[in-house]
């Protein structure tokens, strides 16, 4: 599977590329392209074979099979070192015995810059990514997010045509996690350096990404937009693990309905290739409509009683856990932003309607 640009130049080809080890297929023949100036995610569970890839990116690991083509040129037989591409890791290593200058300068000098050249260097790249005037700090006065952007800038100094981020994100708290994602998307933005960013985190890919491969065993399953992926799944792993759904197991019993373990009985989107078999129904929580009137809801192809079991309250992320009432199917359902329905309580009767296009299907 590929993904490619007809106007941007691609700055990463990965091409049929595999990784073996013994008895186990860490990467298993996988193409993309990613073009100039995109921020391209990674995602997948833990053990799904992205790291493996990102190294092979790098230089680290040799593949088996397959090639790796960074700006135009073939990486086959080019040294870690050699190659235009820099990497953050989670862990940022950062010098704690040099200033935030020489650590962001640490490469030119490498490369032999003479000191003015990398001062100069160093804080127009400080500049860039949000902290003039710090050169002289200690790493030890930094906080989690600025140490963050020293680690990129000091990638970045080095013009690569790719930086490469291996969960770089991981170890920061939740809060800072959070303002971090927004400033990153905007860092890229603003230095147009093409972003090859690994993660297991969903939240992370939609929100920073321009295209994200969800990976699982060593292929991809889908490549596309954060929305082609969240709204349009196309394997059962994808609707899982991206966003939040309700998974229902249970058969197709025609083109337009599915009965679940349970005896539950929807109605879905004439779409199936086939007319039974096991499947996999997934409803978001954020497409069921909620009520306490079943007039409310008259529209809905699925109209359901049930009761109130349990309410979760985190603010706009608020849902209430409730049980139809002729099968016992359990759903998760997404309260209001207004606070609406704030008030339900447990063993209340509600009614939720459930549109037959926000069933997604998925056999085998």
């Amino acid at each position: 599977m590929q993904t490619s640009s007809n106007t941007a130049p691609i700055d990463l080809s990965v091409q049929e590329v595999s990784k073996h080890y013994t008895n186990f297929t860490a990467v298993n023949r996988l193409s993309l392209d990613v073009p100039k100036g995109s921020f391209f995610s990674i995602l997948g569970p833990s053990g799904c074979g992205k790291t493996t890839l990102l190294r092979m990116i790098a230089g680290f690991i040799t593949p088996d099979e397959g090639d790796i083509v960074i700006g135009g040129k073939s990486m086959r037989n080019v040294a870690p070192n050699r190659r235009p591409v820099n990497m953050v890791f989670q862990h940022l290593a950062l010098f704690p015995m040099m200033s935030v200058g020489e650590n962001v300068g640490y490469g030119l000098a490498r490369r032999g810059l003479t000191k003015g050249e990398i001062s100069k260097k160093a804080d127009a790249m400080l500049e860039r990514v949000g902290l003039p005037g710090i050169a002289g700090k200690r790493i030890d006065q930094l906080s989690g997010g600025q140490k963050q952007r020293v680690a990129i800038a000091r990638s970045l100094v080095l013009e690569p045509t790719l930086l490469l981020l291996d969960e770089p994100l991981g170890a920061l708290d939740l809060k800072l996690r959070e303002h971090m994602k927004l400033e990153l998307k905007q860092l890229q933005n603003e230095v147009g350096t093409t972003f090859v960013y690994i993660t297991h985190d969903q939240s992370e890919a939609l929100v920073m990404s321009d295209r994200v491969a969800v990976m699982n065993k060593g292929q991809f399953e889908q490549v596309g937009t954060p929305q082609e992926l969240y709204y349009h799944p196309k394997t059962a792993f994808v609707a899982g693990f991206v966003g939040n759904s309700n998974r229902l197991e249970g058969v197709l019993t025609n083109a337009a309905e599915g009965k679940t373990a349970s005896g539950l009985t929807l109605a879905l989107t004439p779409t199936q290739p086939a007319s039974s078999g096991a499947t996999s129904m997934f409803i978001r929580p954020e497409t069921i409509a909620l009520s306490r009137q079943e007039t409310e809801i008259a529209s809905f192809a699925n109209r359901l009683p049930c009761k109130v079991e349990t309410l979760f309250f985190d603010g706009a992320n608020s849902t209430v856990q409730v049980k139809e009432v002729a099968t016992g199917t359990q759903l998760h359902v997404a309260l209001p932003h207004t606070g609406q329905h704030s008030d339900l309580v447990p063993g209340e009767t509600v009614f939720i309607g459930i549109r037959a296009e926000h069933v997604q299907a998925f056999q085998g």
